[in-house]
């Protein structure tokens, strides 16, 4: 069915979509906000691992909406849930753990910094730090960044000082600020798009533990769900519309969008006529869409002239350690502060973000971040009783939970680091396998470069350094080798050059000019930080673009 002509859809409703469907509304554009997921209400937001994180309440089932994923170019795809985000209004930013740190200008000129590596695509991108700053600020106080400026002297340039103050701390903090200086290192309070006190109509933190995974219950946590969509429906010039799975792009006979065709929350197939279309559903989920967007005039997909829409598909390269301190022969007023109920050590640095001579062959590498175990029961007790033939089990399992749970804390990092663009980490549309509706579901195949293994050993060597240096009475590293896949990026590169970008420098397509992309499809490069801050504030600044072509009739 056919339904009344609006000026914008915007497909997906997360850091990417919420921040143009606000531009837009704030202008005057009719707007319509496709979500595939629900609207979560407050009966909804629970703190049940079983069902927030074991069960298809973000993520669908694999069985019935799977993606592939293969790790060679030709070997055979398995059905996994991995590369979905979440399918509700506010997309990942409803359970994420809302580090938002921002890239640095390095990022956004890698290869005029690195020069060619080969293997490896390394791009700039088409437009600069400081054209993306103001909209880093918009993006912080929009949501309510946590922070403290002038921390450490690897930070990036800023215009000001974050809306808010640093979040409470762990005592752990402390005692990590003690030991970093004889390392030679720095340590700064995390950015997190958390209120550490009541700001833009909402309360501050409660301080629970369960955080990132979960959505947050007194909406203290900064997704758009609660920030930017609300304030754009507020104009009523916006809707948003749950539980509408996007399936195709049409296009009329100039090659033009016309609208989204999409199954509404009855199964029933709706199309949304529109000026022009928003594409903002993950890097993944964008480029499938596209990819399944054919016609007469894009045979190959929309936006996919050049053969580009899928490739060059990044994640974050992760790595991690974990460390065990008991408290049994430790000072008893170390036993307690140890045992401060405070969830967030708050504490991350960036020595080796960019480095003036390469150390292990490299010179840029990322973040490192410090942060207590998850609580999570489920997923404590599988870590602790490991696997295979060497895994715990019966009474040695229980009295391995009772010690770590009631005589020890457990303190770890991960690591945020330079994950490049190559030929073999691709999206495409799987030949055999589809989902639910009858539609091919994306193929993810990852083939890491090995500067990437190189970035990963060498931040785990120095977050396990740090660890260490509080005198742990084990550690362990519990991934070397990793990525984290619900950071995506890259599928739809933003570049100057049709011939080697899907997007020009406003994230519009080259080849179809009213269809744009605003999730981290955009990325040409992976930074060092979590990508969440960088998709909204380059959201805000599509968004103005957007606004100033509706103001110009030209959208």
């Amino acid at each position: 069915m056919a339904l009344d002509p609006v000026d914008v859809v915007v497909v997906g409703s997360g850091a990417g979509g919420g921040p143009v469907a606000l531009s837009l509304a704030q202008a005057g554009a009719r707007v319509v906000v496709l979500e595939k997921g629900p609207a979560l209400q407050q009966k909804d937001l629970l703190h049940d691992e079983i069902q927030m994180c074991r069960r298809n309440f973000f993520v669908p089932y694999f069985q019935d909406e799977p993606h592939t994923i293969r790790h060679t170019g030709d070997g055979k795809a398995i059905r996994t849930n991995e590369c979905w985000t979440a399918n509700v209004v506010g997309g990942g930013t409803v359970h994420m753990s809302a580090y938002f740190m921002r890239m640095q200008p390095v990022d956004m000129k890698l290869r005029s910094t690195l020069g060619k590596i080969d293997g490896a695509n390394v791009a700039d991108w088409p437009f600069t730090y400081e054209e993306l700053e103001p909209f880093y600020t918009l993006a912080e106080k929009k949501i309510g960044v946590s922070g403290r400026w002038k921390a450490h002297p690897f930070e990036e340039p800023r215009s000001e000082d974050y809306p808010l103050p640093p979040l409470e701390e762990h005592p752990y903090a402390m005692a990590l600020d003690k030991v970093i200086g004889g390392l030679g290192y720095h340590l700064f309070p995390t950015p997190r798009g958390i209120n550490s006190r009541p700001a833009n109509g909402r309360v501050q933190c409660v301080y629970c533990a369960l955080c990132g995974s979960f959505p947050c219950e007194v909406s203290a946590k900064g997704s758009t769900a609660v920030t930017v969509l609300p304030e754009a429906v507020a104009t009523g010039k916006c809707e948003i519309r749950d539980r509408s799975m996007a399936t195709e792009i049409r296009v009329g006979p100039d090659g033009r969008a016309t609208g989204v065709v999409y199954r509404d929350k009855d199964n029933t197939e709706q199309f949304q006529a529109a000026r022009a279309v928003v594409v903002a559903c993950t890097a993944v989920e964008s480029a499938r869409l596209l990819l399944m967007s054919q016609s007469g005039k894009h045979p190959k997909g929309l936006g996919n002239a050049g053969g580009l829409v899928g490739k060059n598909l990044l994640f974050s390269s992760l790595a991690k350690g974990h460390a065990v301190y008991r408290y049994a022969g430790r000072p008893a007023a170390d036993v307690e502060w140890m045992k401060s109920p405070l969830p967030f050590v708050q504490r991350s640095m960036q020595d080796f973000y960019l480095l003036p001579e390469p150390v292990n062959g490299v010179r840029k590498m990322g973040t490192v971040l410090f942060a207590l175990y998850h609580p999570n029961p489920i997923n404590t007790v599988e870590r602790i009783a490991g696997s295979g033939p060497t895994a715990l089990w019966g009474k040695q399992l229980k009295q391995a939970i009772r010690d770590e749970g009631r005589n020890a804390r457990c303190l770890d990092f991960e690591t945020f680091g330079e994950f490049l663009a190559t030929d073999m980490t691709t999206v495409d549309l799987d030949p055999e396998v589809k989902d639910k509706w009858g539609l091919p579901v994306a193929r993810i195949t990852i083939g890491r470069h090995p500067h990437d293994i190189t970035v990963m050993r060498t931040l785990a060597e120095k977050g396990m350094q740090v660890l260490n240096a509080l005198k742990p009475d084990s550690t362990k590293l519990t991934i070397s080798q990793g990525e984290t896949k619900i950071l995506q990026g890259g599928t739809c590169r933003a570049g100057t050059d049709p011939a080697t970008s899907v997007l020009n420098k406003d994230c519009r397509a080259h080849t179809v000019p009213n269809l744009w992309v605003s999730d981290g499809s955009f990325m040409p490069t992976s930074g060092g930080v979590p990508f969440t801050l960088t998709i909204l504030a380059n959201a805000f600044r599509v968004g103005a673009r957007m606004v100033e072509a509706f103001k110009a009739g030209k959208l």
